[in-house]
């Protein structure tokens, strides 16, 4: 008995916030913990824009899963993307970057995958409107919002240098309303002084939204104030508006009226809109599982699947009691668990109580020194709204380094609106080939023909 307790296989898919805290709920079992994610780093995704304004590095927003769980030595780490689960025969199906097939065996299975960029039917757009769900999504945006400016400043067309200046976001949750306002910054106070044919203070940033109020899971008296705070920026807020078309010269609008409206915008960002990856339809259809219409797996109050008490499905791709995509919500449901599989593993025989979420509220940085913070019935705005983003974020970021370079980053671009974190490529990554031509035979004597060429 004590072998086997001592041999039972965890397979962890996705190394996020769920698969990070049931890791580590995990840590004092007896148990062989395999985690599988399609990147090699946990990555601080509720930062991400930060990384796309040029605030933040790639490095401060994300760690190395083998860094992270270095004190964890049952842990294995996979570089992977989960395809399939044979649920008869325990076995998760994944394939490495380089085509390999893998088959990892599992006693307990838990499921953190996450959620993708939806374009709601539309995978046309994505090509023109890059989303914000990956560090290699936060690079690209990086690259077109200062690309922007670098093409503003080169165009002698006006009407070609205004479209390069207007920035069109579709979606107006909290990534929507964020971007927004860094954009709003790097245009009023980062590039101010640095251009001489343009001016990147006339810029337009445009927020587009099918619903009727800005973060409106915030509540209405916080979204009114968001509203409010967009507006003393510059943002042009449409709302009640959806985007039918999206190209590389701008977007089409249907208004609530009916009526269409196109938009000139050399710069379309995408933060509306999330749905479950192929695993979660695969999942489903090897256990039975009912999904949403973002194909989102619904669980059992423990979290597992009606059938399936060995399969756990947490964080953003479940869905249970309407709880929202939060980071909290990920941190909660996957140390819940971990902690059940512990528990099952010490052989507590005790009912386990249904998962319960502790609501630590909800947060959206607006623009400098600006946020809003919801926590039940309290709510802040303003420089106090701003300080308590500053202190939870701090809290969660990973490790010592994050903190401090990140306080260092928000102080210097508080302070100077000064961004470091700037760099973009224009393209695909070449090297100019230089054909060969042999030396002709030396004129000078003293030269030997032995003597190598030199460079050019």
């Amino acid at each position: 008995m004590d072998d086997h307790v001592r041999h039972r296989r965890v397979v962890i898919l996705g190394g996020g916030f769920a698969g990070l805290f049931a890791v580590r709920a995990l840590r004092s079992a007896p148990v062989e913990v395999t985690v599988v994610d399609r990147c090699a780093h946990h990555l601080f995704q509720p930062l991400l824009y930060q990384c796309a304004s040029g605030i933040l590095s790639e490095g401060q927003i994300a760690q190395p899963l083998r860094a992270v769980l270095r004190r964890h030595p049952r842990v294995r780490c996979l570089l992977a993307t989960a395809d399939d689960v044979d649920v008869t025969a325990r076995v998760v199906h994944a394939t490495r970057p380089d085509g390999g097939s893998l088959a990892l065996p599992y006693d307990d299975l838990i499921v953190g995958v996450g959620v993708r960029q939806s374009y709601f039917g539309h995978d046309e757009f994505a090509p023109f409107a890059p989303g914000m769900k990956t560090l290699d999504d936060a690079l690209a945006v990086r690259a077109k919002i200062y690309r922007a400016f670098e093409m503003a400043e080169a165009s002698t067309d006006p009407a070609e240098r205004a479209r390069w200046l207007t920035f069109a976001l579709v979606g107006a949750g909290p990534t929507g309303v964020e971007l927004a306002g860094q954009i709003r910054e790097i245009a009023g106070r980062t590039l101010r002084r640095e251009f001489a044919a343009v001016d990147p203070g006339l810029a337009r940033v445009l927020l587009f939204d099918g619903s009727d109020a800005v973060l409106a899971s915030f509540g209405p008296a916080l979204s009114d104030r968001a509203a409010r705070t967009l507006d003393e920026l510059g943002i042009e807020v449409h709302l009640r508006s959806v985007v039918t078309r999206v190209d590389d010269r701008g977007l089409t609008v249907r208004r609530e009226d009916g009526g269409t409206e196109r938009v000139e915008a050399r710069t379309v960002l995408w933060t509306a809109g999330v749905e479950a990856p192929p695993l979660a339809t695969a999942l489903a259809r090897a256990t039975g599982a009912e999904q949403d219409r973002a194909g989102r797996i619904h669980v059992e109050p423990d979290l597992t699947i009606a059938g399936h008490p060995e399969i756990r499905v947490v964080g953003d791709l479940m869905v249970l009691d309407r709880l929202p995509g939060l980071a909290e919500v990920a941190m909660q449901s996957g140390a819940y668990a971990g902690r059940r599989i512990r528990h099952a593993v010490e052989g507590r025989t005790r009912t386990p109580r249904p998962f319960r979420y502790l609501d630590l509220g909800s947060a959206a940085y607006i623009s400098r020194g600006r946020a809003v913070v919801k926590r039940g019935r309290f709510h802040a705005s303003g420089l106090i709204g701003w300080l308590i983003w500053l202190f939870v974020h701090l809290v969660f970021l990973t490790g010592f380094r994050n903190r401090a370079g990140a306080l260092l980053s928000w102080a210097v671009v508080f302070a100077s609106g000064s961004r470091r974190e700037r760099a973009f490529t224009t393209g695909a990554p070449h090297t100019t080939a230089v054909p060969f031509t042999p030396p002709s035979p030396p004129a000078d004597p003293a030269v030997t023909p032995h003597e190598p060429p030199r460079p050019a």
